[in-house]
Parts: structure tokens; sequence; C-alpha cells
């Protein structure tokens, strides 16, 4: 693994990054899509998300919308073109677009800064307290660089793991990753019943959808366990679904908290662990080793093995 430098963020994600939003800033006026952004960057469309908010500390979209909004506010405030034209020109489908995008940002509609003829400057104390908060690892960030015991400590959590290719069976699970709960129950059931228990199998979650580019309501999410060799398969074809998990590299964490507090591991990972680890992620889906039952925890809390695929920066 790479020693890492006295920055938290990989030079190489900053520069790869970097173009990404030199494109947007060159085309914002233009539909952007996530896929697209992503191939720019090279990184895998899986990952980009994450990646892309590590390193600008937000959203590609709302990246793209931030920007969108500062040139209206140029143009409302440097030029006559009426509303509608500078919605159209910055990318917005209609004014309303542009109306509840604008008050979210700087606490006035388009039309009370035109009608004011104030200035681009007047607003900008306005727009930094209307962004959204930093995020919680922006700060992690700034102790870490000044911590090099702090460093060390995150790296000895993350164990780098080569697993073989496992045969599992699944219950899928449509819509927001906080209600996987009723597909585990399905699953569970049907694992007690064929002796599939988990003193001698390992069951998985594996979030397949990104929220950035499907809406909650339709993600996808799998609820697997493994399966012995020579499990007949066609016999339980109208109770479960099967398929084969990839093996390779993984960086593994180990993570023992509520479940609701369960996406602060992935952010962890992609922001402060991944980005100077010398390895990029791999376009294959995060693993989510399941090694208690929140239910009967003392605590209340879940006991997960979260595997990250990698492989060695290009």
């Amino acid at each position: 693994m790479n020693e890492p430098g006295d920055s938290a963020m990989n030079e190489e994600y900053r520069e790869r990054i970097g173009k990404v939003i030199a494109y947007i800033e060159d085309n914002s006026s233009q539909p952007l899509r996530l896929d697209e952004l992503a191939e720019i960057s090279h990184f895998s469309k899986y990952h980009f998300t994450r990646i892309f908010t590590a390193v600008a500390g937000m959203t590609p979209m709302v990246f793209v919308t931030r920007k969108r909004i500062e040139q209206a506010l140029v143009l409302l405030t440097g030029t006559n073109q009426t509303i509608l034209e500078i919605a159209g020109k910055c990318g917005f489908e209609s004014v309303s677009a542009l109306g509840v995008q604008f008050k979210r940002h700087y606490g006035c509609t388009p039309g009370s800064v035109r009608n004011s003829g104030q200035k681009h400057s007047n607003f900008a104390t306005a727009f930094s307290n209307k962004q959204a908060d930093k995020t919680p690892m922006a700060d992690y960030n700034r102790t870490e660089r000044r911590n090099p015991l702090l460093r060390r400590a995150w790296d000895s959590m993350v164990e780098i793991r080569h697993i073989p290719e496992v045969e599992v069976a699944y219950i899928r699970h449509i819509g927001s990753y906080l209600d996987t709960y009723s597909a585990w129950d399905k699953l569970k059931r049907w694992a007690a019943q064929q002796g599939l228990h988990p003193a001698n199998q390992q069951f998985i979650g594996i979030s397949l959808d990104d929220t950035e580019f499907v809406q909650e309501s339709v993600c996808r999410y799998d609820a697997c366990v493994t399966l012995p060799g020579g499990f007949e398969r066609e016999a339980h074809r109208k109770e479960a679904e099967f398929k084969t998990l990839s093996g390779g590299l993984y960086a593994v964490y180990s993570y023992y908290d509520t479940v609701d507090r369960f996406v602060l591991a992935y952010d962890s990972m992609f922001s402060v662990w991944l980005p100077r680890s010398g390895y990029e992620a791999d376009d294959r889906p995060c693993l989510e080793y399941c090694l208690n039952d929140p239910a009967q925890d003392p605590e209340g809390k879940c006991r997960v093995e979260l595997y990250i695929p990698i492989k060695q920066e290009a």
C-alpha cells in the first residue's frame, strides 16, 4: 500500500475530479448525466458519486446545480435578459425550476434580485449561509491531516483481502435502503428451512443502485445467503433467486454501531481511506457481510464487515 502523504486526498483523485469540475463549469447549461461525468473521471460509474463527494464536498448534481445558480445570478444582475431566457441558458427546464433552486441557495427569488438591481457581491454572505452543512468527514479530514497517528490508526482498521467468487441465494428488495428488513426476514425464514444457518453460511447485503442515479423508490437491494456446494437450485426457483458474486480484491472495514449510521462507514472509506490508499474502487458492488442480528444485539447494533471492491490505481 502507498504510504499516505500530508494530503488526505490522493493528488491523482483530485486531478481526475478536477477534469469533471472543469467540464461541468464549461457545460453547465447543457444536460449533464452522471454516467457521462463518471466516464470523464475514468472512475467506476458505480462508485463515482461517492468519490466526487469525497473530493468536492458535495454530490455531482448538487455541484452542477450550484454552478447553474451562480451563472443565473451573474445574468440576472449583469444583463437585461428575461428570467425565462436565463433559465434556459443556465440549463433549467422552466422558470419555476430555476426559482425553486435559486431560493433554496440564496433565500430569495430571481424576480426579487432583478427588481432590486442588487449586484452579485451583495449575495455572497446569503449564498454561504444557504449551503447545506458540510459532512462530518470534512472536519475529520482536517484533523486527520494534522495527526499522522490518527492516519495510521485508520489504516490499521482496514484489511486488504482477496476472496473467491461465491454462489448465493437472494431476495430482492425494491425501495429505500432503510426498509430492507422485509427482504431479510423472508430470506432468513427460507434459509432456516434449508438448514442454512449463520454458523455455517454467510449473510451478505448488496446495495445495487446509487441514489444519485436512481430514485430511492426503485433502488435495488439484495439480501443474500451463501450456498454450500451441490445445493439444488432448481427446486427453489419460486422461493429465491440465485447468482454468483464476483471474487477479487477488497478493502474490508469492520463496523459495529446502529443501522442508521452505517452510511458513515461508506463515507469514511471513500473520503478518508480510499483516496490516499494507492487503490481505486473497482466496478463491482460493495458487499456487506452481516455478522449479527441487530434485534438480538444487547445494544441494538449491527456488526458488519464492509467490503469495498478495489484495484491498483492505473
